[in-house]
């Protein structure tokens, strides 16, 4: 377990989940009934319950994304090269075509060109766009069906071209992290010990998507992201109207888990510390667990900041667990955070994340530092009451910051630092209350 903490089993039951409801205060509203997420199934992120069927009309809607793509095969070709195309169309120029590169045409039993010709198939891939026009690459017969004839065409999509949320407009804008809890597929990556972690339930997956609408946050760190994938489809499924762009590198840990940053604003540069060796608190080298994740936020008319995305490593259930590990990432990242305040003492950015720490710890305090340059935690803004992040008994405490530093200190509106939910993985989707603060951009 990530921190060591009693956490309740984690279901893997199959359940149906209902489309979102509206949050109440947030001026949100439910997807739209025409978007391309409103027919598909919701399953385990990774299924196929969870990949949309379209029409072939409608795969330029989904560039970049994988689909079931069902349409009447109504010409083929074979070029000199050996490459085999499927179309949908006799305007086979102008619209959508499954392509079959000439290294695998022999993977099907049948040469595909003639197996396929004339009939109505279901065809699993990812859409890319070649000569202007969306393209399917596939690469045996695994991925193919051939459906009976009458089989009806799925229903038209119509994706908004841009998000039903309101654009960022005014002077300030929401920040927010949050630690997701096994934000998990139900894939297995060969790479990384995935399969010691239980994919997501559905019923989680809503209730996060519905705390993270609550949030309605402008830019949002995460923690505990399986990879890109997961992310991007979670996104695509539940938040497909938000605007939110995924912004993620793979990290050092070896289940598999990263930190991430959803914004609505314009992203610019980002880095990854990843491959960054450090001396331990003994001398010695060592890199960051997961990641060190520095994300350039640009609104259109307003001062960039940077964002940093920490996850330092767990307690492991005792009271002092993993702390020269934790002492030694937070010292190097307080490196890092001085190269850029001595090169420049107006340096705006913030440092949030999972610290798996309180805030009194040797490593908050070697993080936060002292002087001029100390970074403002806003710790003072939250009643008493209202100071817990990891919410699971007997372990509850705030150990999830946003932290500013003196620059972005003063672009803060004093009193929106706050931890607006306190649930649980069946409530809100995860183990973590998130955290969330204004800045001033202007």
């Amino acid at each position: 377990m990530l921190h060591g903490y009693p956490r309740p089993g984690v279901l893997t039951l199959f359940c149906a989940v209902l489309l979102l409801s509206p949050v109440l205060g947030t001026g949100q509203t439910t997807r739209p009934a025409d978007s391309p997420q409103a027919a598909t199934r919701r399953g385990q992120l990774g299924t196929p319950e969870v990949i949309p069927t379209i029409s072939w009309k409608d795969a330029g809607v989904f560039l970049g994304k994988e689909v079931f793509i069902v349409g009447k095969v109504v010409r083929t070709s074979r070029s000199k090269t050996g490459h085999v195309f499927l179309n949908f169309d006799p305007d086979y120029r102008h619209t959508t075509t499954v392509f079959i590169r000439r290294e695998n045409a022999g993977n099907f039993p049948r040469p595909p060109q003639k197996e396929y010709l004339n009939k109505v198939v279901k065809v699993r891939g990812f859409v890319y766009q070649m000569n202007g026009q969306p393209n399917v690459a596939l690469a045996g017969p695994e991925r193919i069906t051939i459906l009976p004839d009458d089989t009806p065409s799925p229903p038209p999509v119509n994706r908004p071209s841009t998000p039903t949320t309101p654009p960022v407009t005014g002077d300030t804008i929401t920040v927010g992290s949050y630690n997701v809890l096994n934000l998990f597929d139900a894939v297995d990556d060969p790479y990384t010990a995935d399969e010691t972690t239980q994919p997501k339930p559905p019923s989680e997956l809503e209730a996060l998507a519905q705390s993270m609408r609550a949030l309605n946050a402008d830019v949002l760190a995460l923690v505990e992201v399986e990879n890109r994938g997961v992310l991007q489809q979670f996104v695509d499924l539940y938040l497909s109207d938000m605007g939110y762009q995924v912004v993620l590198f793979e990290g050092n840990d070896t289940r598999g888990i990263d930190v991430a940053v959803l914004s609505r604003l314009p992203v610019g540069p980002v880095t990854s510390y990843r491959h960054l060796r450090f001396p331990d608190t003994e001398g010695r080298p060592t890199r960051f667990q997961r990641d060190l994740l520095q994300v350039r936020i640009e609104p259109p008319e307003g001062q960039s900041f940077d964002l940093f995305v920490v996850h330092f490593k767990s307690k492991g259930g005792e009271d002092e667990g993993g702390l020269a590990v934790r002492l030694a990432e937070a010292r190097q990242v307080r490196a890092i955070l001085d190269a850029r305040l001595n090169a420049n003492s107006e340096a705006a950015f913030l440092v949030a994340g999972d610290f798996n720490d309180t805030i009194d710890s040797r490593p908050l305090q070697a993080l936060i530092g002292t002087g001029p340059t100390a970074l403002t935690t806003f710790i003072d803004d939250l009643p008493a009451g209202n100071r817990v992040t990891y919410n699971q008994p007997p372990h509850r405490s705030m150990i999830d910051f946003i932290l500013a530093s003196p620059a972005m200190a003063r672009r803060y509106v004093p009193g929106s630092y706050s931890v607006p939910r306190d649930g649980s993985p069946e409530v809100s989707g995860s183990d973590h209350n998130p955290v969330l603060a204004r800045f001033r951009i202007k």
